[in-house]
């Protein structure tokens, strides 16, 4: 459920996490659920799908993006941008960014982007998952991106194993020397909360994550 409180702003609960009030209803979890289908499919892969186009740094016209997915979708007539800037400011992943009258997704895309995002801050080192069958390969080759424009590196082992769990039940993390990588010259942006983007990783800078082992 997505909510508004007038003095700590949008959130997704029952009651406003900080003074526990009730807040005004916006979305309930079904439309919650498929706007944010929608708008990331729009801001990361078929906006020609539904009549937009992003600009060179993945922006879009939030009232028109309003009217689109109003458009498309006959059950959201009363669609409003403070619903979609609700959505973006409150996703526990930092998927999307909200500027002026405008939005684009952070990270994911399969459209042709060039993404200006911060570059300074990154941690040391940074993680990605892979499947046990990979890993052999990809510390050979090093990190190049598949589907997606980009490399998506996590901030944490733990972000990167639950991210990797999707595809496989046991992933392999692999560690990633960004603070050596950047002193190299490679660029590593950070695009969500967790979500760090990069061209590619070379094998050089990779090594298989050794957990921590409980109580050592």
């Amino acid at each position: 459920m997505l909510k508004e409180c007038s003095q700590h702003g949008y959130f997704r609960a029952e009651a406003c996490p900080v003074c526990s009030q009730p807040g005004r209803f916006l979305l309930n979890d079904r439309e919650l659920d498929h706007l944010g289908r929608v708008m990331t499919g729009v801001l990361r892969h078929f906006p020609e799908k539904y009549g937009l186009a992003v600009d060179p740094r993945g922006w879009i016209d939030l009232p028109k993006l309003v009217q689109a997915i109003a458009g498309h979708h006959r059950g959201y007539h009363w669609l409003r941008v403070h619903h979609l800037v609700a959505i973006a400011e409150s996703d526990p992943k930092g998927r999307y960014e909200v500027k002026d009258d405008r939005i684009r997704a952070t990270y994911g895309h399969t459209v042709e982007v060039d993404l200006d995002l911060p570059t300074e801050n990154i941690p040391d080192q940074l993680y990605f998952p892979v499947t046990p069958e990979e890993a052999a390969i990809v510390l050979e080759v090093g990190l190049k991106p598949s589907d997606r424009r980009k490399v998506h590196l996590s901030r944490t082992a733990q972000d990167a194993r639950a991210a990797g769990a999707v595809r496989t039940p046991e992933p392999v993390i692999l560690e990633v020397d960004a603070q050596r990588a950047r002193a190299d010259g490679i660029v590593i942006m950070q695009a969500g909360k967790t979500v760090f983007l990069v061209d590619a990783v070379p094998s050089s800078y990779l090594k298989t994550h050794a957990p921590e082992t409980p109580g050592a």
